[in-house]
């Protein structure tokens, strides 16, 4: 099994270049990609099922992962919102699934967006963290655009084991990530 293209690159290039940079004396202590959370919220969920149900095929197939259901912690009678309710849909990739999927954000999906010119690098949490928005699930090719009965964003949390912002920018960035440096 040949490992993903990211992955050999995170252990060629990535890992001798951050360890130059930043002084560290052992490969373990060079910041690595733990993880990547994406969160899709179906504000109609709670009572249209069906959207739930379309959101986990999205999920699963953007993904490459089997998506679960989120649900509501608690009631809220203004939202006419029960506890336990499913609310969104949620996938955690890590491993192989992880950095094909940043592959495929990196090098497809990124690029169809409309008028994109980088990613913020204010996204980050002080943490190592590095959160983006993306507003349109049919950016990424394994949505059919005529079966989409709704666009709807999510949220994709990039979690580090970098300390700081510095250390994950830097990361992200040796790994392809395509940050906009202009400051709004």
């Amino acid at each position: 099994m040949v490992n993903p293209r990211l992955q050999e690159k995170y252990f060629a290039e990535v890992i001798p270049s951050l360890k130059d940079l930043f002084g560290y004396k052992s490969v373990m202590q060079v910041p690595r990609l733990h993880k990547i959370c994406i969160n899709q919220g179906l504000g109609d969920g709670a009572s249209n099922k069906k959207l739930i149900q379309l959101g986990l095929e999205e999920l699963t197939a953007i993904a490459g992962q089997c998506a679960v259901a989120t649900r509501a912690k608690k009631s809220v009678s203004n939202f006419k919102l029960r506890e336990g309710m499913p609310i969104g849909v949620k996938v955690t990739l890590r491993g192989r699934l992880m950095y094909e999927f940043l592959d495929r954000f990196i090098s497809i999906a990124l690029p169809r967006i409309r008028n994109f010119w980088g990613l913020k690098a204010n996204g980050f949490d002080g943490k190592g963290n590095y959160n983006v928005g993306i507003q349109e699930q049919i950016i990424f090719p394994e949505i059919s655009i005529d079966k989409v009965i709704k666009i709807n964003g999510m949220n994709i949390t990039f979690v580090t084991t970098a300390q700081n912002n510095e250390t994950a920018f830097q990361l992200l960035k040796a790994l392809g990530m395509p940050f906009n440096m202009v400051q709004d």
